[in-house]
């Protein structure tokens, strides 16, 4: 598959399920082995040197900083999102970890949606520490994003959909933006899916995917991933280390994301864990094709339901930035909210669902339930939870692969108080 045609928009499932066997299998064997060599080793010296200083490209030194394994995993994702290079991490968030503190340094400063995952949003307090300034500002209008730069500006960040409210920032006015200012887009995919959405094609540089969720999609490997997308120009960019600008430009960033945070800070993903995340991959568009479909029936039923007073799903005609959706998604995904109306009981009713599980965690198989202000906004505090637009009765849900009809059923069951 040529460049121009990855460029086009979400590959076809054959592209994932084959993409070991592209890039070569020892033995002819269909997927690539799990590598639990710690130690790589060389015939000449020369080569030895050419993989620590970067310029010698497919080698291995220590597995700190990946294996043939993680690196048939991380081939896989940069075919997914159109990129030219991708870094693989231990979680999603040692990914985003990554960024933030390798590629900015203290006095620089970052425009983040103030609609981002709890995590993030508790990462963000962490760099406040040291040094890097941070704006959250409501992202779903770029007008907001261009008051909120600075001189100092050297990153934009935003969600494709955010976690929990499902608000949708306005992508590609903003990657306008950020072209115009030269600032590196940053955009985390995890809960669309290079499946559904590519952030390069409203110009984001790096892509952050949590491996955990959707591509993985089986609730049973954890890891990140950072994408190049090939759009942004290092050279320009003066965080990148003088010991980094030896390899070719396009590649520095990588590079620094390599030697820095799996080297220098240990975020690296296990050899057994880029195997399964890998298998899960290869059944992606399936499982997101369906997982939409019937996150979309239930998001129907209970917004036509007496006993709801809110749903947030982004492809709802009433959803604030539905018309975003469309344009940019292919499909919804997972992930959507509910809240209840005045005077019924929350968690009875939700004690009463027999299908989904009450647990945190997203884009598992199994359909996962969770009311958000007593749980994984807790932390944040009621002040944050208001800025968010997180009501105290607000509930997601992270739907899974059982069947539409058995799932609406399940849920007007407990709604009805049975």
């Amino acid at each position: 598959m040529s460049n121009a045609e990855n460029d086009k928009g979400p590959l076809p499932p054959s592209a994932t399920v084959h993409a070991d066997r592209r890039f070569g299998v020892e033995h002819g064997a269909i997927h690539k082995p799990i590598h639990t060599s710690v130690q790589y080793g060389f015939d000449r010296v020369e080569d030895l040197i050419g993989v620590f200083q970067g310029t010698l490209k497919g080698g291995f030194n220590y597995a700190r900083q990946g294996t043939p394994t993680s690196a048939a995993l991380e081939n896989k994702i940069t075919l997914l999102e159109g990129g030219i290079g991708t870094v693989s991490f231990s979680t999603g968030m040692a990914a985003l970890t990554a960024i933030f503190l390798t590629l900015l340094r203290a006095g620089d400063h970052l425009v983040s949606s103030q609609f981002v995952f709890g995590n993030t949003n508790s990462l963000f307090g962490t760099m406040g520490d040291l040094g890097i300034e941070v704006s959250k500002v409501n992202a779903c209008a770029v007008e907001n994003v261009r008051a909120a730069l600075k001189p100092n500006t050297r990153m934009v960040f935003v969600e494709t959909v955010a976690n929990p409210g499902t608000q949708v920032p306005d992508l590609d006015a903003i990657g306008a933006l950020c072209r115009e200012r030269g600032i590196l887009y940053v955009v985390d995919n995890t809960i669309t899916s290079p499946a559904i959405f590519r952030p390069k094609t409203v110009g984001a540089g790096l892509v952050i995917n949590s491996l955990t969720k959707t591509i993985a999609g089986h609730g049973a490997a954890l890891g990140g991933a950072v994408t190049d997308t090939g759009l942004f120009d290092w050279a320009a960019y003066p965080n990148i280390s003088p010991s980094y600008r030896n390899v070719d430009p396009r590649q520095q960033g990588l590079q620094q994301l390599r030697k820095k945070a799996l080297r220098d800070m240990g975020a690296t993903l296990s050899p057994e864990q880029a195997h399964r995340i890998s298998l899960g991959a290869e059944t992606l568009a399936l499982r997101v094709a369906q997982t939409s479909a019937t996150a979309l029936s239930l998001a129907r039923f209970l917004q036509s339901h007496p006993s709801i007073a809110a749903v947030h799903y982004p492809m709802l005609e009433s959803h604030p930035q539905h018309a975003l959706a469309v344009k940019h998604f292919k499909a919804g995904s997972w992930l959507m909210a509910f809240e209840l109306r005045d005077g019924l009981d929350m968690q009875a009713t939700l004690n009463r669902l027999q299908l989904p599980i009450k647990a945190t965690g997203l884009g598992d198989n199994r359909t996962l339930i969770i009311p958000v202000a007593p749980t994984i906004f807790w932390e944040a505090g009621a002040a944050v939870r208001a800025q968010m637009g997180i009501a105290d009765g607000l509930v997601r849900v992270s739907v899974g692969l059982e069947d539409a009809e058995e799932l609406i059923a399940d849920f007007d069951r407990a709604l009805r108080g049975e």
